[in-house]
């Protein structure tokens, strides 16, 4: 693998004026599960490709997934198979998920697992020597894989060093800034390619390639308490849009129901789904297992109703109906948001996450050895002798690129898109787990996909456009170059961050949510005088500034899209329309860019049809 570095070194020869070009068949935008699952299979179909990342090799918010690979193996439940799988993941959805996603998810995930262990992943494993699954929320049975809780971390180490034996090209702190198109081909024109640049130095780049995937994950920095690290800025959804693609289901943002809320150093950082997997226990100021109280009625056959019934479990799983902290991210959220609200929370706005009176100090530091020395080493706190204070944290979006099912096709020619980034997988909320199989299952079809289509464009190669260059560099460069400029990025940042947390977050009002979309418009006024000083090296100011006209679009398109949905599912919650609307269940909102392509347009769309003999499972 050649490893490029922000100075060029080892590249190929620098144009006049410090502007770089290299020519692949494939170039993968983002280097976390999707991405490099992507960039392999385009590698093992034969086509010239590159992974271009924003952070370190090896740095990608993929890391941060704990609990484990949901794949419906059957290790630990025989029972347990593909369509209950399926069926799991539509109900946690709400039924808005693309029913064809759930299917190639839920039936190619065990294989995707099997090949990780083929690579040199190491599982736990069971008595008998299979890969161990776990329970997890919205899951009919334990079928999580996982590796204690780093899950995330070895799926990274395993495809990173498959990526490095192949010799794929990296190009690492290098950032995309535009997709660059030829629009001599088709009547929404080509993709021919990417423009971007080192982080380090500024130099500009430009990758020329008929085939691109986005693989760049979520838009957490948009929010004030959030679990995703300071690279999930929207850049794929704001790329796709811009590019004249559109995202679907942007109104639908899951918070994680465990973040920490203290102390400051450890805010907003994830509590896995592993501790109620094992045993933990939500509690509030009273200390009152409160879960009971908000099972809802579609669950209510498989979740236990006594305290007693839902601690058997533990013990005889197959006899007794599962404990509610086991409920889908969305209503365990929702039912923790509903106790601060009514003054049963923690002195720091949270509730009690328990596992300690539950489980051995000996069984914590075991299954759950990271969060056990995450916490002692960063908070001092000790999760064997004490519960932590936990509440929801903006932790996933499941909106994204709309895409073929099949081949992770935008509606651009030669464009791909590929986990967070993408859309419809996982409909209204995703169930804990499913986002890693989701990154090995569809990362594989995109990059075969794109592999398939560049080769079959022959020497018809579209072309970039010197004219569309020199645009980019200069969207890139006008942060230095506004004249009497007054505005910060980090200010702008943070009244964004603000704005989405308070208007925008887990419970939401019309009111609310028009006066979130008034102020995203003074924010993005603000924007158009933006200005950094300094050079463009080593500028973190520079690249902020950049990264802040994807976060107003996507922010833009989550809110708009939260105001037209007049009723509350999965992810989303009104507060004015609280239940869910039968009629909303049937479309997805699409939102595209607008003719001035500084705003984005609005409009329902009817769910995908699913056969008969799918149906036939929910009956």
């Amino acid at each position: 693998m050649t490893r490029h570095d922000m100075t060029g070194n080892e590249m190929s020869a620098a144009e006049p004026g410090g502007l770089e070009r290299h020519s692949y068949d494939v170039v993968v935008v983002g280097a976390g599960g999707a991405g490099l699952r992507a960039a392999i299979a385009a590698h093992d179909a034969g086509a010239r490709t590159a992974i271009v990342c924003k952070s370190l090799l090896g740095k990608a918010h993929t890391v941060m997934a704990e609990g484990g690979i949901a794949a419906a193996m059957g290790n630990r439940w025989p029972e347990d198979n593909w369509q209950v799988h399926f069926r799991d993941t539509m109900r946690g959805g709400k039924m808005l998920n693309n029913w064809r996603m759930a299917q190639l998810h839920a039936q190619e995930a065990p294989e995707r697992v099997l090949e990780l262990e083929d690579w040199g992943a190491l599982f736990d494993r069971t008595e008998d020597g299979l890969i161990s699954q776990r329970d997890f929320g919205g899951h009919r049975y334990a079928r999580l894989a996982h590796v204690g809780d780093r899950t995330g971390l070895e799926m990274i180490r395993t495809l990173q060093q498959r990526a490095v034996a192949l010799g794929i090209d990296v190009f690492m702190e290098c950032t995309v800034t535009e997709l660059l198109k030829d629009v001599s081909g088709s009547t929404t024109g080509r993709v021919s390619g990417a423009f971007a640049y080192w982080r380090e130095t500024g130099r500009f780049v430009v990758f020329e390639a008929p085939a691109v995937v986005l693989a760049t994950g979520g838009i957490g920095k948009s929010f004030r308490v959030t679990s995703n690290s300071w690279e999930y800025t929207g850049d794929g959804h704001a790329l796709a849009l811009r590019a004249g693609a559109s995202l679907v289901n942007m109104e639908f943002v899951q918070f994680h129901p465990t973040g920490m809320v203290w102390p400051p150093s450890v805010k907003g950082l994830l509590v896995t789904e592993s501790v109620r997997g094992d045993g933990g226990i939500l509690k509030n100021s009273e200390g009152k297992r409160f879960m009971f109280d908000y099972i809802p009625e579609f669950f209510k056959a498989e979740t236990a109703d006594n305290e007693a019934e839902a601690d058997r479990w533990y013990e005889d799983k197959k006899n007794n109906r599962r404990p509610p902290e086991l409920l889908p991210r969305d209503e365990v959220a929702r039912a923790i948001n509903s106790e601060i609200k009514a003054g049963r929370g923690s002195p720091h706005g949270g509730i009690y996450l328990d596992i300690a009176s539950r489980r051995s100090p000996e069984f914590i530091r075991k299954r759950l050895p990271s969060m056990y020395h995450q916490f002692k080493e960063l908070a001092d706190v000790d999760i064997t002798a004490e519960a932590m204070e936990i509440g929801p944290t903006c932790h996933y979006v499941m909106g994204g690129i709309e895409v073929d099912a099949d081949t992770e096709l935008s509606a651009i020619e030669g464009l791909y898109a590929v986990g967070e980034c993408s859309g419809g997988m996982h409909g209204s909320n995703r169930l804990g787990g499913n986002s890693l199989s989701d990154l090995l299952v569809f990362g594989r079809r995109a990059g075969e996909s794109a592999a398939s289509y560049s080769h079959g464009l022959g020497g018809g190669r579209p072309a970039v456009s010197e004219a569309d260059v020199k645009i980019a560099q200069a969207t890139a460069l006008a942060p230095f170059e506004m004249e009497g400029g007054a505005e910060n990025p980090y200010a702008i940042q943070q009244d964004l961050q603000q704005t989405m947390n308070d208007l925008v977050g887990i419970i939401r009002t019309a009111p609310e949510l028009q006066r979130s979309l008034e102020e995203i418009e003074r924010l993005k006024e603000r924007a158009r005088h933006l200005v950094v000083e300094g050079h463009r090296q080593y500028n973190p100011g520079w690249h902020l500034a950049l990264d802040l006209r994807n976060m107003l679009l996507v922010s833009e398109c989550i809110a708009k899209a939260a105001l037209e949905r007049q009723e509350s599912r999965g992810g989303h919650t009104r507060d004015d329309f609280p239940q869910a609307d039968p009629d909303w269940g049937t479309k997805n909102l699409v939102l595209r860019i607008d003719a001035e392509g500084t705003g984005v347009d609005l409009s329902h769309q009817p769910l995908p049809v699913m056969p008969d003999e799918l149906k036939s499972l929910f009956e």
